[in-house]
């Protein structure tokens, strides 16, 4: 059977449009839900990973969508999920789409040469101060016009590391609450609780960004408008949990897998603030994700209506040349773990009666 490839939002694609055409798919049986899937991963992956991925995951062809057109920052994701795809809609209100938008106190600053409207992909990495120091220096000697062969280092450095003008001729990293704010968490999601800056912008550079997954997830409103019983596999500090309360879904029982104890901190806090009235569960082995486990849980919840999760982006993301791995690295093998639970999941709710 012929599989279609989703669309994709095209690069001209305005943010607040979404102008994403969906078209028909065929799911064979085995893949359709309840329960449903969805699986993130970096779009740009080693030769091949993506086609065994979808092989395991019931031959559903990802999808590829990215965060460039519903946040300042680009972002390119893949997803794979039998989730429908009609009557999909944004979180509102619509956030910024710019740096301009999002980081309005940069525009003062902000020189005519320097043309970009969106930051990279926001990643665990970020610039030293030794860094912007030089660029201060270099540009201070060239005067108030410089030449084409510093804007162009300079501009590179700016790219490399999402570097924003604060002042004259100085340049910064992104602060970590505007990381959040672009990924749309509220301010001060990943702050306190001891958890070192370090550890923040890790948290942040493998974490969802919401307003992406929340498009895609928003189908699920109509189908759950009491409540949601989700399997939330390496998905960090709770970018889907977020996703599903912001569009008004309520989390009814959930059970987060997550070797961090910084991410699993982290959703605890945020579950106790945005005073959820569900079952939160947190495991840290996903080796304790047995069928025994599975069955307890699921006679708890009576079932799970979405598994959700994706591997750290620092593993199959192009930038990563020495040690990316494709599927078969240290992080990204958490894959193998997904579909093994999600295969259990599928069996006992079709043994069990759920769904």
């Amino acid at each position: 059977m012929a599989r279609a490839r989703l669309s994709v939002l095209s690069s001209t694609t305005p943010a607040a449009s979404f102008g994403i055409k969906t078209i028909h798919r065929e799911i064979p049986d085995a893949g359709k839900g309840p329960p449903y899937f969805y699986y993130e991963n970096v779009a740009y992956t080693p030769k091949g990973v993506w086609e065994n991925m979808s092989r395991f995951l019931y031959e559903i062809e990802p999808e590829f969508v990215d965060s460039m057109h519903f946040s300042a920052a680009a972002r390119k994701i893949g997803y794979i999920h039998n989730l429908p795809i009609d009557e999909r809609f944004p979180i509102l209100p619509i956030p910024p789409s710019t740096i301009q938008e999002a980081l309005p106190i940069t525009n003062k600053w902000w020189p005519k040469w320097d043309l970009r409207t969106k930051l990279n992909c926001i990643l665990i990495r970020h610039g030293s101060a030794e860094d912007t120091k030089k660029i201060k220096e270099e540009l201070d000697k060239s005067g108030p016009d410089p030449p084409e062969h510093v804007r162009k280092n300079v501009l590179e450095q700016c790219r490399k590391y999402n570097f924003v003008w604060v002042g004259k001729n100085k340049v910064a990293p992104l602060d970590l609450d505007e990381i959040e704010v672009i990924m749309e968490f509220s301010k001060c999601h990943t702050r306190g609780g001891g958890i070192s800056t370090t550890a923040r912008y890790q948290c942040l550079g493998n974490s969802f960004q919401v307003d992406t997954v929340a498009y895609h997830l928003s189908v699920l409103k109509k189908l759950f408008p009491s409540g949601i019983n989700v399997l939330s596999l390496f998905s960090g500090i709770g970018g889907a949990e977020v996703a599903l309360h912001r569009l008004g879904i309520p989390l009814k029982f959930v059970v987060s897998v997550e070797s961090s104890e910084t991410c699993r901190n982290i959703l605890q806090s945020w579950w106790e603030q945005s005073n959820q009235q569900g079952t939160l569960i947190n495991i840290f082995d996903v080796r304790d994700v047995t069928l025994g486990k599975l069955k307890e849980l699921m006679d708890m919840s009576h079932g799970f209506d979405l598994v959700i999760g994706g591997s750290p982006c620092n593993n199959l993301a192009g930038r990563n040349r020495y040690t990316r791995d494709g599927i078969y690295g240290d992080q990204s093998s958490l894959f193998f773990d997904y579909f093994r639970i999600l295969d259990l999941v599928k069996k006992i709710t079709v043994y069990r009666g759920y769904g």
